[in-house]
């Protein structure tokens, strides 16, 4: 089987409302959508979103690195031989990993599509049967982020993630606020994405949250301090997640090493795709690092490519991919069974992209022959 064409697609996914981060407003969800094509018939589809503060990488950078870089090398190979497409994009461009998670996604929806197997029969095999999916609060004031938990909570929801990292007095009220409105059985995670910034600062907000049964805190400080990290973890009882901090191998080595996290989110545009995500797994099992696979807002086939991952490893314990979930309107079908997500066995991703969609939200678009 050999790769013939690979169709390029910069889109941008429409969001109920803004997301609010600590370091971005997102009115919309920039996305780069592959869809790859066979000489056997067989089409897979992946896709890229970047994140210039965390990937390195632009909506259109990647789609340019997609077009003239990685794209071309690849035709005529044969997307079954995984290691071999990993090795072909490392030696074409340095990094670039939400490019290369594209290309690698795409691979693994016609692997599965080829021997009529879903992705997690071929990365293990399927472990979990379900997981609890958290309801994601982005910054806002107080009484709203406690507002909307209550709301949620009512839809069954029973963890959340909360999102702070603009200033530390202020992120402390709205924690509060939400513990007091949903009460102490509701699991509540608090990323920082890096807002915090110091491990001084970090330690601040943390002696002030250890009496709110907080689950893990996510990312305080600057991702590529991981020195900070250890700080923090020596001088606190609250779990400590690195996110921005690990995005492969080496960092992976390097957090297990100092011992730097209690727990580590994968993600897969961060690491280079499913192949990259499975490896990261297999350090953090080694090293009895409990992982989460986290979500950078992709749509159904990004969020399918993650659970797949999570689906087929004891060690991950819990995920956070609830993009298509934020979406007014998106291109798959991946179906949540709210407050849960229930892989089908559909082989591949087990997404099905609708074409008249992706072409509406689609802004420019290539193809590679």
């Amino acid at each position: 089987m050999k790769i013939t064409e690979i169709k390029i697609y910069a889109i941008r996914l429409p969001l109920f409302e803004p997301f609010v981060i600590s370091y971005h407003t997102y009115p919309d969800m920039p996305s780069v959508i592959v869809k790859m094509v066979t000489d056997e018939g067989i089409v897979g589809y992946g896709e890229a979103v970047p994140d210039e503060h965390i990937t390195g990488e632009t909506w259109e950078g990647v789609f340019h690195i997609l077009k003239n870089s990685i794209g071309p090398v690849l035709i005529g190979k044969n997307p079954m031989e995984i290691e071999k497409i990993h090795e072909l994009m490392d030696k074409t461009i340095y990094s670039a990993p939400a490019a290369k998670a594209a290309i690698d996604i795409a691979c693994f929806d016609i692997i599965g599509k080829k021997l009529q197997q879903p992705v997690y029969q071929l990365i293990g095999g399927r472990y979990h049967d379900e997981f609890p999916i958290t309801h994601v609060l982005s910054i806002a004031p107080p009484e709203k982020m406690a507002a909307e938990a209550a709301q949620m909570v009512e839809k069954g929801y029973r963890s959340f993630k909360m999102k702070v990292g603009t200033n530390v007095k202020v992120d402390i009220e709205c924690i509060k606020a939400v513990r007091a409105q949903v009460g102490p059985d509701i699991a509540i995670r608090v990323d920082v994405n890096q807002g915090w910034k110091t491990s001084a600062a970090t330690l601040t907000a943390v002696k002030q949250l250890e009496d709110y049964q907080i689950d893990w805190i996510e990312q305080p400080v600057t991702g590529d301090d991981i020195d900070a990290m250890v700080e923090v973890k020596s001088k606190t009882t609250i779990p400590l997640m690195i996110d921005e901090g690990l995005k492969g191998t080496r960092e992976m080595r390097e957090i297990i090493q100092k011992r730097a996290a209690d727990k580590v989110n994968i993600k897969l545009m961060k690491c280079g795709g499913i192949y990259p995500a499975v490896k990261l797994a297999h350090q953090a099992e080694l090293a009895e690092m409990e992982c989460q696979v986290g979500s950078m807002v992709e749509s159904s086939i990004g969020s399918a490519a993650g659970f797949h991952v999570a689906f087929s490893k004891k060690v991950i314990t819990s995920v956070e991919l609830t993009g298509p979930l934020k979406f007014s309107k998106d291109i798959g079908n991946l179906a949540y069974d709210v407050p849960y997500i229930r892989l089908s066995e559909t082989p591949g991703l087990g997404v099905e992209v609708n074409e008249e969609i992706l072409k509406e939200l689609t802004v420019f678009q290539d193809v590679v022959r």
